[in-house]
């Protein structure tokens, strides 16, 4: 007995281990994108008046922009509610983190420290889910959970965000602990003040670190009444009140930023999002169900890759929807684990209901995005995990012994995929960043002479992606400058501002990165002071989600 239980923490320590690895592993590769040079700006405590506009300037600048500037909470605070559309708490916590350990690291340094405390919010949550599912269900089904999640490319992928994703994934995950004890405590007909307390706190903040954690409180709100209701007869006295003061708790302390809310919800910056078109909703949820499990080449691949990928991918995955289904099912008829299968199930169909509510009746299909997913993620591998540690054969045909053993193969081939999946993230293969800044500016730096981009931006998310270019392009080019022209007058406006600028070489490589213009819109000649005229490269020309275009400038 000892020894079981001594390589039971020697497994999920193990798994800790490897999840960490994998989450640090090459974690400053990929440069940061748009959404991460948000982060970077605000947690630094600058914000977007910091950034140059309307005129030319060098990269050097850059190191300026994206230096430390100490600022309080309430000042971040503020800086969000104007010019961004997020609530505040992860970047207060990011910006402390930065004062702690990047004062006097330049833009190139910032990479590897602003991942890493999601990093470590990635490692935190393989130890909560173990313990949600070890509370749920058993020992066994939280060291599974844990293994799972250890080696998921989703959260690895998620982990090395510059982002408030596993933040909120961390928080959710306690929060369905703490409704899983508050029912356990139900059937025992006890309250726990602790209990309580703590899972009003614990909402309390996930609402300040992102507004996606409102679908999670309200899923759970929805799964507390709904079980009360279901077992009414056998709630300890003052169950109702309990839930009633805490959920008026935890929407009180939200009062506060729920203006900001409002007002951040009409923001030009969240139009990007498409509208669902017929049953597009439903199978982008399966697409991203199957990269939580299994995530192989199939961006910017060749077809003869990206076909087997498919493949693979789908032949994993319905192998582990096929055995947690027959789980699922075996669990049921367990009277101890109904209770854990109802919240868990309930949360996660809840959330999945309001995600195609959003989707379909506010024209914001937020499916079309996988790592919008997070928010029910843990309560989706808890069931898994617990689905897949049972000991009851699927087919009844086999031997007993070769059944475990058949079952022990297919885990192990399932966590190899896992985990090459993972190494293939950490590699840049997959998940690879939007809007490609690598690449850009691999394309951008062409030849050894000067580069102008300019840039044309209409709201701060153009600004912030024109930001993303010009850190990659600053690894690779010493002698360039950016610029960013206000395009919502029209690309006239850009065009004229470009024709006063005077450049100090006799010739140049000038980019214009032109979001919603098309190709045939180009000008054929642009003029770059009354000196220099710039001719379109027709077969220069690019969109990896917005179109960028090269003029060659000449005396």
């Amino acid at each position: 007995m000892v020894k079981r239980q001594l390589l039971h923490y020697l497994v999920f320590v193990g798994a800790i281990a490897l999840g960490t690895i994998l989450r640090f592993w090459n974690l400053d590769l990929k440069p940061l994108w748009l959404d991460e040079v948000i982060t970077a700006l605000f947690s630094l405590g600058r914000n977007y008046n910091d950034i140059p506009l309307e005129a030319v300037f060098s990269l050097e600048r850059l190191d300026q922009i994206f230096s430390f500037n100490p600022a309080s909470c309430p000042q971040i605070a503020a800086n969000l509610a104007i010019q961004s559309t997020h609530p505040p708490l992860f970047f207060c916590l990011m910006h402390h983190w930065v004062e702690t350990h990047l004062v006097g690291i330049m833009a190139q340094g910032l990479i590897w420290w602003m991942r890493s405390l999601p990093a470590l919010f990635g490692v935190s949550a393989i130890a909560a889910v173990y313990y949600l599912n070890r509370v749920a269900f058993s020992p066994a089904a939280g060291l599974m959970a844990a293994a799972m999640i250890a080696v998921s490319p989703f959260c690895v992928y998620l982990s090395q965000e510059a982002r408030h994703y596993t933040l909120p994934m961390l928080l959710i995950t306690l929060a369905l602990l703490g409704l899983i004890q508050i029912q356990q405590d139900f059937s025992k007909q006890r309250l726990r003040f602790s209990v309580w307390t703590s899972w009003v706190i614990v909402n309390s903040i996930g609402l300040y670190v992102h507004y996606f954690f409102i679908l999670a409180f309200i899923a759970q709100v929805v799964t507390l009444f709904g079980l009360m209701s279901w077992q009414c007869h056998l709630l300890p006295r003052r169950s109702w009140l309990a839930a009633i003061l805490a959920v008026i708790g935890v929407v009180t302390s939200f009062l506060p930023w729920f203006p900001m809310l409002l007002g951040h919800f009409n923001r030009s910056e969240t139009n990007w999002l498409p509208q669902a078109q017929h049953i597009t909703p439903l199978y982008q949820t399966l697409a991203s169900w199957i990269l939580m499990i299994v995530a192989l080449p199939v961006e910017n691949q060749p077809l003869w890759i990206v076909v087997p990928s498919v493949l693979l991918m789908v032949l994993v995955a319905g192998w582990v929807a096929w055995y947690t289904c027959i789980g699922l099912k075996q669990l049921w008829h367990i009277s101890e684990n109904q209770l854990s299968l109802l919240t868990l199930g309930s949360f996660t169909l809840c959330v999945l209901l309001e995600f195609f509510a959003i989707s379909y009746l506010m024209g914001k299909d937020i499916t079309f995005v996988p790592r919008y997913h997070f928010v029910y993620y843990p309560s989706l591998v808890a069931l898994i995990a617990a689905s897949l540690v049972k000991d009851e054969p699927p087919l009844s045909f086999f031997k007993k012994v070769e059944k475990r053993k058949d079952k022990q193969n297919c885990y192990l081939l399932f966590f190899i995929f896992s985990c090459l999946s993972c190494v293939l993230v950490v590699s840049n293969l997959v998940f690879q960043k939007p809007y490609n800044p690598q690449l850009v500016a691999q394309n951008i730096n062409q030849a050894p002479i000067p580069i102008m981009v300019i840039v044309g931006y209409q709201d701060y998310q153009d600004i912030a992606l024109g930001l993303s270019f010009a850190l990659a392009l600053e690894k690779v080019k010493s002698n360039a400058e950016f610029a960013f022209f206000k395009r919502s007058l029209g690309y006239e406006y850009v065009w004229e501002k470009l024709s006063q600028l005077q450049p100090l070489a006799n010739q140049l490589n000038l980019w214009v990165v032109a979001p919603g213009l098309k190709q045939r819109d180009y000008p054929p000649q642009l003029a770059l002071s009354s000196q220099n005229i710039c001719t379109i490269e027709p077969k220069q020309h690019y969109r990896i989600g917005i179109p960028y275009q090269l003029y060659r400038c000449r005396r």
